[in-house]
C-alpha cells in the first residue's frame, strides 16, 4: 500500500440498472484492498465510490438520514457492485438494499451465530469471505439484503 495525497480521479462506472452510468472516485481505498487479498489470490483489488455517495459523506450540511419504516430504516439505498476478471472472462456480482448502516447489526448477528455454532472455515482473526461460505452468509442476509451472484 502506498500513500498518496494527489487529486482524486473520477471515471464512469457502468452499475445494474436501475443506476446505470455513474461518475465515481477511482482508486478510493477501503479495507476490501486489505481483506479481499487476505484470503483470495487475487494480484489487484481496486475500491471505487459514486461521487454523489462521497460528497455526501464529506459535506457538513448534508442532514442525518431519518427513519421512514418500523424498522428504523432511512430511505437510503445503496448498491456494492463487484467485477472480477479472470483470464478474459468477467463476473459480476452485486448486492443492494436499503440504509447501508441498518444492515450492519443483522451482518454482526449472522456473524456470531456462525462463529458460536462453529459454523466457520477458520479461526483466529480473519476476514468475513475467509471465516465463512460468502454465498450461504449472503443468502442468510436476504431479509435485509437483495444479491445477485454469478451462475
Amino acid at each position: 500500500m502506498q500513500y498518496h495525497d494527489d487529486k482524486a480521479v473520477e471515471q464512469d462506472w457502468l452499475f445494474p440498472e436501475p443506476l446505470g452510468r455513474r461518475a465515481v472516485i477511482a482508486e478510493l481505498t477501503m479495507a476490501d484492498v486489505v481483506t479481499v487479498p487476505s484470503h483470495l489470490a487475487v494480484p489487484e483489488v481496486r475500491t471505487y465510490m459514486t461521487v454523489e455517495a462521497a460528497r455526501d459523506l464529506a459535506q457538513e450540511d448534508t442532514p442525518a438520514p431519518e427513519p421512514v419504516d418500523a424498522l428504523g430504516r432511512s430511505n437510503q439505498t445503496f448498491v456494492v457492485d463487484v467485477l472480477v476478471r479472470a483470464g478474459g472472462v468477467e463476473r459480476r456480482a452485486t448486492a443492494r438494499g436499503q440504509d447501508i448502516y441498518a444492515i450492519t447489526s443483522p451482518l454482526a448477528v449472522e456473524a456470531v451465530q456462525r462463529i458460536l455454532a462453529g459454523y466457520t472455515r477458520t479461526t483466529g482473526l480473519a476476514s468475513a469471505g475467509a471465516m465463512f461460505d460468502a454465498a450461504d452468509f449472503l443468502r442468510a442476509l436476504s431479509p435485509h439484503l437483495s444479491v445477485e451472484l454469478p451462475h
